[in-house]
């Protein structure tokens, strides 16, 4: 019974820390969500670099039209999707969570229950095997 509990317990935590990976607080204050959407745009010219962190004038100049397209009333997707058709897809630094694209978020979740699994099974196989000696 106990164990039962206990997979009931850890299937809710899991539960609860996907819904809170998948549900990011959204910024209030323009400045905040301009902020947030700066770190998931990637520096044209710098490596591995965000808008945010960088100090390339190209960065300064999508930091500007990211301002300007907040205060014109653009959704956050419409100002993403802007620089993604403008300056290619690879400009996002968080990939599309639809189509193909979409496994990057699903397959580490799948892995991660399917390998949950087959520790329980396997504890499972071997708690039956003792008591069957």
């Amino acid at each position: 019974m106990k164990l039962k509990i206990s997979y009931a317990l850890m299937a809710v935590v899991l539960a609860v820390a996907l819904w809170a990976g998948t549900h990011s607080a959204s910024a209030s204050t323009p400045e905040e969500r301009a902020q947030a959407l700066e770190h998931t745009i990637k520096c044209p010219v710098c490596r591995g670099q965000s808008v945010a962190e960088s100090d390339a004038e190209a960065s300064k100049a999508i930091r500007v039209e990211i301002t300007r397209r907040i205060a014109d009333g653009q959704s956050d997707s419409e100002i993403r999707n802007f620089f993604a058709q403008t300056l290619g897809s690879d400009i996002l630094l968080r990939p599309a969570s639809s189509g193909f694209a979409g496994l990057v978020w699903v397959l580490p979740v799948a892995g991660f229950v399917v390998a949950a699994l087959a520790i329980a099974f396997a504890f499972w196989r071997w708690r039956r095997w003792e008591t069957v000696e």
